[in-house]
């Protein structure tokens, strides 16, 4: 399945604000579909536009019903999304990203993924229309969500989970040991230089920058940055000896 294909469905929404950022959270993330069951107030479309920024065209593209089972109805399958866990939350209850790659794998259709009201969530009668259940996990303290948020977490799973995006910028990818092993050898040469083991035992000092670099699990940008430091600072004190 691909995001295109996963309608994001809003029942009974109350605040315009709300479905401008939805908009906007789903525009982030590469999605499209939005659609909307009886909204329980007069929607402000220029509340709309101006929380959904630069994400109009979803909301130009935003498809209205009169119920839950007409929205879904050309859906392979449903996925309902609550706070609450329990026996009436359906038998399987996916986290987002179980969820997301559940429908990555999913080679059905059509998917819709149902929001319920800001204040009371889906009702048991819309959760029957439901095949499962998904949850966001957050402190039972204070467990419920903004609307545009859970959506902006499902999006974002759902996205990182379906599309080829670049890591390469800003990647951590730490060097080998035997790239450690060169690098601690380099400062102990820069050291020694310096006539800093006329007493203290080289070895140890290997040891200790080691240990410390492969708990640190540096960078190959950040070893020859290390490196060129002491490297340096045996070529300045050098010179101020000549």
């Amino acid at each position: 399945m691909q995001l295109k294909d996963i309608q994001i469905v809003l029942c009974r929404p109350s605040e315009s604000g709300n479905i401008g950022a939805v908009c906007r959270a789903m525009k982030n993330m590469g999605m499209q579909s939005l659609r909307i069951v009886s909204p329980e107030t007069e929607l402000q479309e220029d509340v709309i536009i101006a929380r959904s920024v630069h994400a109009q065209d979803v909301w130009n593209d935003v498809r209205f019903f009169n119920s839950l089972e007409d929205a879904i109805a050309d859906c392979s399958v449903v996925i309902g999304t609550s706070r609450r866990l329990g026996k009436l939350r359906k038998n399987i209850t996916l986290t987002p990203n179980e969820t997301a790659d559940f429908l990555k794998d999913y080679s059905g259709n059509n998917a819709a993924l149902v929001f319920g009201n800001e204040r009371t969530g889906l009702e048991n009668t819309e959760l029957e229309l439901c095949n499962m259940t998904s949850y966001i996990p957050a402190d039972n303290v204070f467990p419920s969500l903004n609307l545009s948020h859970s959506v902006q977490i499902y999006c974002y799973e759902l996205y990182t989970a379906m599309s080829d995006f670049k890591t390469e910028r800003g990647k951590w990818e730490s060097v080998p040991r035997d790239a450690i092993d060169s690098l601690t050898n380099s400062i102990c040469d820069s050291l020694e230089s310096l006539g800093f083991y006329t007493h203290t035992p080289r070895d140890k000092h290997r040891e200790f920058f080691c240990d410390i670099f492969s708990r640190a699990a540096i960078t190959e940008s950040e070893t020859k940055y290390i490196k060129d430091i002491f490297s340096k600072a045996a070529r300045l004190s050098e010179n101020n000896l000549n």
